[in-house]
């Protein structure tokens, strides 16, 4: 590689010194000054785009880059400019698991992209498709002397999968040549060596306490317990394993490139019990398939893949679609997901006209693709992967769930692998009970504003939450600390199954689920940081808007911040116990002949169509209706920009129970993020305030 072509674009947190460099200055690593931290997908390829998966995407390659309140990176600005290289500062890449940001840069031109660090999923997903990024600063010196970069050079530092993977140029060209063939007697897609299940040995060489997965079936039996193979240790020194490790090992599979004695840092394949996948993602998958292997590949155990369309109900009143043009699009784009669930046979849960709302009869079951799954699908002990960088929800159940890429999903369709880096752990030691008022989301909130967590060091770990405390949290509470455990930067999330989880499972879904033996953290077994939380300290939280990890206790927010928009939903904060605390702040709200003061305009939307059932068993839409709710039919809706509760205008606050607040995520407004009955609270009040606090003040 002949880097004297190269050009450098230093993504400064001066917006006229970004627009400098796209007029064609060059600029030194001095002259760039202080560069943007937390550079989010939201911002490299804004939500209203993601229906674009062809060449026109690198067109809009970073046009929701905010520096300040300036948008500096117009709509085809960076691919006219000729850019080879980006540079950015801290966790580059955070948000969604959309692999459309690094597809949009590289077809803008762009051929590496060097951070400081990265966010998981971005990385993975830039492997996957032959995007090079590195944290090797030092590159930017070699390029400005009109140094040869060697292939060596930018996988410098890269686990062996990972460098593998980028030398072959992206993931499903690496199956090819390692694992794919075509099985011309039957016309369909094979392998040339099928991935083999490891068994239950130890995934880490300290491991021990194995049992064994069913290797002839290859998935685990809930029927009976899983019994032990009788395998060796993989070393001697064998010690106590986390859970994770315990299902990891059930789940490993042998492949090329990855190592016998798997360490953190090191890449693998594992196989998934469930693969979902939504529609912002099935098409492009389809195009990928179709692209490196023929039109006639076929699917890996398709019983076990779920297909959701969850994120573009309400996009016909979408002012961000509507605006640039691509309502069409959105329909094409959920078309050829349908096209393909039933051309794949695939069972799907699909967006319900209003028609079908009013009359239905309980047999139509959607929702988002989250609690989708914790309702009706994930079991622990469980690989879960899904394309969305929530799919952490499910581990609140006892099972590994975790986002990937479109690359990543397409190999796992047609291989029934998924790749993973194994993670380190951190231990979340929860202490004590959550005074009244106080939700898994202010927990989240706290934890996201932790100097740990701030600088990055929880990105690629998965989060163990353990301790008396945990008993304490429903399932549905549980579901919002694994959910958000993205915002963490982590991997995933995971609570270990107990009572709680049996009680879930049979009220929720009439399953009768026998708890087995190894379903638990060993005692002993190593993390490699623990956090303690004394849950009887906690107060309502806030994130300041343009990023979650901008949390304070509202005692501490001095200034009076109105509000114009109040939104609870998403898959966060959509769930039964979050409609209960919804209900309770409105409820209290009508019976004290509070109204929502003029201006403010509020919208519930659920989660599931079970949750739906249930406010209307329990009668919360009355009261949602007299309180002047605008109530939404289950999607992810405003938490995707796509549809009522977004903001329309750059002047507009919103209070919001979603996850993110990225720049642009709900609109060009500013979000504000807080828990239900804070948000509740807040659209009775006019302005940020706490349940508490609006309580006392209406008491005199």
């Amino acid at each position: 590689m002949n880097p004297t072509h190269w050009n450098v674009l230093y993504l400064s947190q001066d917006p006229n010194l970004i627009r400098r460099q796209l007029a064609g200055e060059t600029l030194t690593r001095e002259q760039a000054g202080p560069l943007r931290d937390d550079v989010s997908t939201d911002e490299i390829t804004p939500v209203h785009i993601l229906s674009h998966y062809d060449d026109r995407l690198g067109d809009f390659a970073h046009t929701g880059l905010r520096c300040g309140s300036d948008n500096p990176i117009g709509h085809k600005t960076l691919r006219q400019a000729g850019f080879q290289v980006l540079v950015a500062g801290r966790r580059y890449g955070k948000g969604s698991s959309r692999e459309h940001s690094p597809t949009a840069e590289k077809l803008a031109g762009v051929q590496l992209v060097i951070a400081e660090s990265f966010e998981r999923i971005y990385r993975q997903n830039a492997d996957n498709i032959g995007l090079f990024t590195s944290t090797d600063l030092d590159l930017l010196d070699r390029i400005a002397r009109g140094e040869a970069l060697t292939l060596a050079d930018l996988v410098q530092g890269r686990e062996a999968l990972a460098a593998s993977v980028l030398s072959a140029g992206g993931l499903l060209r690496w199956g090819q040549r390692f694992l794919a063939g075509v099985d011309s007697a039957a016309g369909a897609t094979s392998y040339k060596e099928p991935l083999q299940p490891c068994g239950s040995e130890p995934l880490l060489a300290n491991a021990s306490h194995s049992h064994n997965t069913d290797s002839a079936a290859g998935a685990a039996s809930y029927k009976e317990p899983l019994q032990p193979c009788g395998s060796e240790p993989l070393l001697a020194n064998a010690g106590p394993q986390t859970l994770f490790e315990k299902i990891l090992s059930r789940h490993r599979l042998t492949a090329p490139h990855t190592p016998v004695q798997p360490q953190p840092g090191d890449g693998l394949f594992v196989r998934a019990d469930w693969r979902f996948i939504h529609e912002y993602y099935t098409g492009m998958a389809d195009t990928l398939l179709r692209g490196a292997l023929d039109e006639h590949f076929t699917l890996q155990r398709p019983e076990q893949i779920v297909v959701f369309e969850d994120h573009t109900s309400y996009v016909d009143e979408s002012p961000a679609h509507v605006r640039g043009g691509l309502i069409a699009n959105m329909h094409a784009m959920s078309r050829a997901q349908r096209d393909f669930a039933v051309h794949h046979g695939l069972r799907m849960h699909r967006t319900l006209t209003d028609a079908e709302v009013l009359q239905d009869d309980g047999r139509n079951v959607a929702g988002i693709s989250h609690a989708m799954m914790a309702e009706h699908y994930a079991l622990p002990g469980q690989v879960v992967v899904g394309t969305d960088s929530h799919t952490p929800h499910s581990g609140a159940l006892g099972c590994v769930a975790f986002g990937v890429g479109t690359t990543d999903m397409a190999n796992a369709f047609v291989t029934g692998a998924v790749r993973v880096t194994l993670p380190e752990c951190v231990r979340v030691e929860l202490q004590g009970q959550m005074p009244a008022g106080v939700t898994a989301k202010d927990l989240m909130l706290h934890l996201l504003a932790t100097p740990f967590i701030r600088s990055g060091n929880g990105v690629g770990k998965v989060f163990e939450f353990a301790g008396e405390g945990i008993a304490h949290l429903s399932t549905d509470e549980r579901a919002t600390l694994t959910n958000m455990c993205a915002e963490l930067g982590g991997l995933t999330g995971i609570v270990a199954p107990d009572a709680e989880t049996v009680r879930f499972l049979k009220e929720r879904r009439g399953v009768d689920f026998l708890l087995e033996d190894w379903m638990h953290s060993d005692e002993g077994a190593h993390c490699a940081h623990h956090m303690a939380v004394d849950l009887n300290t906690l107060c309502p939280m806030v994130a300041r808007p343009g990023d979650p990890g901008q949390g304070l206790a509202l005692s501490d927010l001095h200034e009076r911040v109105r509000i114009d928009i109040a939104y609870g939903g998403s898959c966060t904060a959509g769930k039964r116990e979050d409609f209960d605390h919804y209900h309770a702040v409105l409820a209290w709200g009508l019976a004290q002949g509070i109204k929502v003061p003029e201006g403010v305009q509020v919208f519930l939307q659920y989660g599931t169509t079970a949750v739906r059932d249930y406010c209307t068993a329990k009668g919360y839409d009355k009261t949602f209706a007299a309180m002047g709710v605008r109530i939404l039919q289950p999607s992810c809706g405003a938490c995707a920009n796509c549809g009522p509760g977004s903001s329309t205008d750059a002047a507009q606050v919103t209070v919001s129970a979603i996850n993110r607040n990225f720049p642009g995520r709900s609109g060009p407004g500013q979000v504000w993020l807080a828990s239900p009955p804070t948000v509740m609270a807040s659209a009775l009040a006019g302005e940020l305030i706490s349940f508490e606090d609006l309580q006392r003040r209406v008491s005199g």
